[in-house]
């Protein structure tokens, strides 16, 4: 028979290796990293001197953050939206009778499972400047071959399209999951209170499915503020271009950390990213929760 020690003390253990692992990969790293981001600290040969907030007062003031900044919230809103919204509607007819479901599933998840390395690749081809799918086909229509890379609009654009291409079929994957659980009732309901399909969309669906809403638009745009590989790919160096057109935050922290080793001041971004990345997931989820809410 357990004692009373054993039933207190057993729950415990089994949890312990979760807050072991978090306080080994996440608590002391960002513990640390805040230290760091207190400290003048070459990633070489390690800290040079303490001086307190002056990493913040410089960044706050660097034309170049706010650049990243800027680049990371338009490239973030172009690829996000049209991202969300076409998952739902990619759902929104998975969930309807078809033949070889499974098949189409598999079909609209391939792109999430493709590298990006890979994505990046083909899309750079794609994007090419002179013999690349896009401006063939802009050419039909009269458009002077143009570099997509040397335009902060076209550049953002390109990157946008890599990442809803990578993203949409796994988010309307989660959508359609989140569908098969509202109750049909609700729709046998609506279809005689004489709702059309788009009215029992927005009034059963959506509420229906408003966790896995906040849930992919919180993830995207933790995503969004973090975004490197595509446009670093897509660019070929940290810095975005020759005018910084397309640098985002991480690539502006990478540029810092990794090629001027200058750790304090990449500290320095990191965590006003992390702060960054919570202020704006909440932001987001307070807005679908209320827009959903009306529905």
């Amino acid at each position: 028979m357990p004692t009373r020690l054993d039933r207190r003390i057993t729950p415990y253990l089994f949890v312990a290796p979760f807050f072991v692992l978090f306080a080994v990969f996440g608590l002391y790293p960002l513990l640390r990293t805040a230290w760091m981001s207190l400290h003048r600290w070459d990633l070489l040969t390690g800290p040079v001197r303490f001086t307190g907030l002056a990493n913040y007062a410089d960044l706050f003031t660097d034309p170049h953050f706010y650049n990243a900044l800027a680049n990371t919230a338009s490239i973030f809103v172009v690829s996000t939206v049209p991202q969300l919204a076409a998952a739902l509607g990619i759902a929104a007819l998975l969930d309807r009778p078809l033949r070889a479901r499974t098949t189409w599933h598999a079909v609209v998840l391939l792109p999430h499972v493709v590298p990006v390395v890979a994505v990046a690749l083909v899309f750079t081809q794609l994007l090419g400047r002179d013999q690349g799918f896009a401006t063939w086909v802009l050419s039909w229509f009269g458009v002077d071959p143009f570099d997509w890379r040397a335009h902060a609009w076209s550049a953002h654009l390109g990157v946008a399209i890599m990442v809803i291409w990578r993203w949409t079929g796994y988010n309307a994957l989660l959508y359609l999951a989140a569908m098969r659980t509202v109750p049909r009732e609700l729709y046998e309901a609506a279809a005689l209170d004489g709702a059309s399909p788009a009215r029992a969309f927005r009034s059963v669906t959506l509420p229906g499915i408003r966790p896995t809403l906040l849930f992919t638009v919180v993830v995207s745009a933790i995503g969004g503020l973090q975004l490197f590989a595509e446009p670093r790919l897509f660019g070929g160096t940290s810095a975005g271009g020759n005018d910084r057109q397309f640098q985002t935050l991480v690539m502006y922290l990478y540029e810092n950390g990794f090629e001027r080793f200058d750790a304090g001041y990449a500290a320095t971004i990191s965590w006003v990213l992390f702060v960054l990345c919570a202020v704006f997931a909440a932001v987001n989820a307070v807005l679908v929760r209320r827009l959903v809410g009306r529905g």
